[in-house]
């Protein structure tokens, strides 16, 4: 906890005002009109003003010392990081030519009355590349493909897609006319045969691209055939690395459609889907965009010469890119750029070197200072005197005001031939608004305790939060000798995640990234004592049905109460935002069937909750456990919401 300031003098307007009137009452006796009216009292209260405003003033004083305290030990402002999500630009038709879509392509949410609009900048090229289908072969689990081409082009003939009695890894390869990374790919199949004993919500297919990599899965965006059990259309994202190979002698693009492991208690293939035609065609693409507007050639003015010069760019904070900002001086060969450091610590008079303060947008050249000897020693190099210095780039932005759901991003801002519509399939995530003052200062104790390395628990949660600012909650936890290993340490990771229209959050939003989970883990590495063991993952999240039945107030519409019951239990059991203090469900703090009557209570137009019921419940596998009036939870879970369902007893009813 940070120390109080002292408050130097806690003397106000009103009491100067009454220590000046019992002051004349010694000196000036005959003065009797103390009255607001009396021009003398009007003088007196003027200087009483003043002096309220200097005593303002030198309160001031511990708190600046303290900042520059702060500034002194290199405790600095967090800067905002912008959140990004993956936008899918969808063509009008499919085209014969490749689609471009350059970086920096803007997109936005849908302003309204009383929200601006969130605007989007895409990070990378994007093509969108026609394709057609060349080849399908089919492939038997441990056996070579086979080229059904041929067969395929007979339109009498019904080609199986896997072995007569499917198994598992079976597949059947479709080859591209080309390459589509990144991009929306539609398959029109035609199949007379249905009913092939799968359920088409759920059948046990995946589709696959090979890479570079290897086989890498494709997102189905919609499947229309139902597991190819009837004629329709599939339509696919190709992951990024999607190239050209070589498959039984035949070079193409490859996709396959493989035969997987049904879930629990869902039924299998009786008997193989056909294929009577296929068709492949490219209609659109996806490309990553961040939260953030790009400034171009901004102007800073010209260079003083002397070592140790500021600049401020127009816009702050800065985000986004690498570097996060392109600064270039104008030499006699040209423009020529300079590189942006964390400090000058290792730049010579000679290394074109600045730093960046993203959070005020404030660049800094070299300085020079001082050595022992007296001689002056040089740290970056100095812009010429009357140079002119220009940003050539750089991007401003972030904060938590991009964290938008999943289909907010609708407004394609930079206009693009053949693309009629724009969506983020996915939440925007990542982004944090900056560090205030008061954050720092109860940062900074922490921070010069710990001294960048981890010892205690509270040194791992401080490190994962500074390496990963975007996440939402971190809590570390002894780890189970049995589990982890002798001096184990468990971080636990809850990544940011918006609800998607409704307010309901879905289980893989709460699952963290493999690239967010390495980051935290490479930086603890490096801070950890030798010989702990060091387990960073996400929590166990135990799902929750609630199961319950209200009655509401007579001549109340009960679809609306029903709406507001549901809107009250996932608020109060959920990880991110839930609980009694509403920041987060507390790990390992079990679920009652008490709590959740008090919540169901309070629900505008209940009049008594009759029932609650709690059922333990898988998030993966929708299986529920027997109802219960307490569900405990170990100490790294957290609940999930799954699946509540609730009655109520009306007029009607």
């Amino acid at each position: 906890m940070a120390l109080p300031s002292p408050n130097l003098d806690d003397r106000r307007f009103q009491q100067f005002v009454d220590d000046a009137k019992r002051y004349i009452q010694q000196r000036a006796p005959e003065w009797t009109d103390h009255n607001v009216s009396d021009p003398g009292v009007t003088l007196i209260e003027t200087v009483a003003h003043m002096a309220d405003q200097i005593v303002y003033r030198l309160n001031r004083v511990p708190e600046k010392n303290h900042l520059a305290f702060l500034d002194l030990v290199g405790i600095t402002l967090f800067p905002p990081t912008a959140a990004r999500t993956d936008v899918t630009f969808w063509l009008s038709a499919p085209q014969e030519e490749p689609v471009r879509v350059p970086p920096g392509t803007e997109t936005a949410t849908v302003r309204t009355e009383s929200e601006e609009a969130v605007v989007f900048a895409t990070e990378r090229d994007l093509t969108i590349v026609p394709c057609a289908l060349r080849h399908l072969m089919v492939q038997h689990r441990g056996e070579a493909a086979v080229d059904r081409t041929h067969d395929l082009a007979d339109e009498d003939k019904d080609v199986l897609c896997f072995a007569e009695s499917p198994g598992v890894g079976d597949s059947m390869l479709l080859g591209l006319t080309a390459a589509v990374p990144h991009c929306a790919l539609a398959l029109d199949l035609d199949s007379r045969v249905d009913g092939v004993g799968v359920d088409p919500r759920q059948p046990p297919l995946v589709w696959e691209a090979w890479t570079a990599d290897g086989w890498r899965p494709c997102e189905v965006d919609r499947d229309g055939t139902g597991g190819l059990n009837r004629p329709g259309e599939v339509v696919l994202h190709v992951p990024g690395g999607h190239v050209l190979s070589r498959n039984a002698g035949r070079e193409a693009g490859w996709l396959r459609c493989r035969v997987t492991e049904p879930l629990a208690g869902q039924p299998f293939y009786t008997t193989s889907p056909t294929v009577r035609s296929a068709e492949a065609f490219t209609i659109g693409g996806t490309t990553t965009a961040v939260h953030a507007e790009t400034v171009r050639d901004e102007a800073l003015g010209e260079a003083t010469g002397l070592p140790g010069q500021r600049l401020r760019l127009a816009h702050a904070p800065v985000v986004g890119d690498e570097p996060p900002v392109l600064l270039q001086t104008a030499e006699h060969e040209g423009w020529t750029d300079w590189l942006v450091v964390r400090d000058f610590a290792a730049s010579g008079p000679s290394d074109r070197h600045i730093t960046l303060d993203a959070a005020t947008g404030e660049i800094a050249f070299g300085p020079a200072v001082r050595q022992p000897d007296g001689s002056l020693r040089q740290f970056g190099a100095v812009a010429g005197k009357g140079t002119p210095v220009r940003a050539r780039r750089y991007r401003t932005g972030g904060g938590r005001a991009g964290n938008v759901a999943r289909g907010a991003v609708q407004i394609l801002r930079t206009s693009i031939p053949y693309v009629s519509e724009v969506v983020n399939r996915e939440a925007a995530q990542g982004g944090v608004d900056g560090e205030t003052v008061e954050e720092a200062k109860v940062r900074a104790p922490i921070t010069l305790r710990a001294q960048d390395r981890a010892v205690t628990l509270r040194d791992y949660e401080e490190l994962a939060r500074r390496a990963a600012p975007e996440t939402a909650r971190i809590t570390c936890l002894e780890g189970e000798e049995s589990e982890h290993g002798a001096y184990a340490v468990r971080l636990l990771v809850v990544p940011q995640a918006v609800p998607d229209p409704g307010g309901r959050l879905r289980f893989e939003q709460l699952v963290p990234g493999d690239g967010l989970l390495e980051r935290i883990t490479r930086h603890l590495d490096e801070r950890r004592l030798i010989g702990t063991r060091l387990a960073v993952g996400p929590p166990y999240y135990q799902g929750v049905t609630v199961v319950a039945t209200v009655h509401a107030f007579r001549g109340v519409d009960t679809d609306r109460v029903r709406r507001a019951a549901y809107d009250a239990l996932y608020r109060h059991l959920d990880p991110l935002t839930g609980g009694a203090e509403g920041t987060g469900w507390p790990f390992g703090r079990p679920v009652q069937s008490g709590e959740v009557f008090a919540v169901l209570q309070r629900v505008p137009g209940v009049e008594l909750v009759d029932e609650v019921r709690l059922h333990p419940a898988d998030p993966l596998t929708g299986k529920r456990g027997d109802a219960t009036d307490r569900i405990d939870l170990s100490a790294p879970s957290l609940v999930f919401s799954y699946d509540h369902r609730v009655r109520v007893i009306g007029d009607g009813s």
